[in-house]
């Protein structure tokens, strides 16, 4: 089960930026032995070359997600890099051994493409999402929310990372929290949404 919770946060945290979980998991197995050590299949991520290239990817993708309606672009790009990542994480912690899993070994062991799979779908899932609520939340705000939304998705990204390989039981709660933000934040779209309808009728009936 813990397998199961630490493959999802990390899955979910790719879902909103592809690269803070490949980083988190790189830099903990490389820095960080007591805490995640992964499988030889999965050593290539903790190499300081593919370290360094998901950190200049990051940069990238962090500053384009806080422009509006480059933002959106963004999303659009990573339909595939997200659910990808997603994949990759949760094949990879699924499969190695952290302060909280310690014996991974028969985890989906006779059908390793399933946990790959399946983190590919849990990312697919938060990011069209996504990429759903933040054209909603920028037409709520006239734009003004993409920088503070896509900070608060890249800091859930990081915690939500951390909390997967330390203490997966965790994950269960952020994600309850993160459903919420969504829900609020398609409430709020829509109450905008119906005061900008009301607004053009009455002006109409007025003309």
């Amino acid at each position: 089960m813990l397998e199961l919770l630490t493959g999802a946060g990390l899955a979910a945290a790719a879902g909103m930026n592809a690269y803070v979980p490949l980083l988190v998991v790189g830099l903990a197995a490389r820095l960080l032995p007591d805490v995640l050590q992964l499988p030889e299949g999965w050593a290539w991520l903790s190499s300081w070359w593919v370290i360094g290239i998901i950190a200049v990817l990051l940069v990238v993708e962090v500053v384009a997600d806080k422009v509006p309606a480059v933002d959106s672009v963004n999303d659009v790009l990573q339909t595939l890099v997200r659910p990808a990542a997603g994949g990759l994480v949760f094949g990879s912690s699924t499969t190695a051994s952290t302060v909280a899993v310690s014996d991974p070994a028969e985890f989906f062991a006779s059908n390793q493409w399933v946990p790959i799979v399946l983190g590919a779908v849990i990312a697919l899932v938060v990011h069209a999402g996504k990429t759903a609520l933040r054209p909603a939340a920028n037409v709520a705000t006239g734009g003004a929310a993409a920088p503070v939304v896509s900070t608060i998705e890249d800091a859930g990204a990081v915690g939500l990372s951390v909390l997967a390989l330390v203490a997966p039981i965790l994950v269960l709660v952020v994600l309850v929290l993160l459903g919420l933000f969504a829900w609020s934040l398609v409430r709020t779209a829509r109450r905008r949404r119906n005061a900008d309808l009301r607004s053009a009728t009455e002006r109409a009936a007025e003309g």
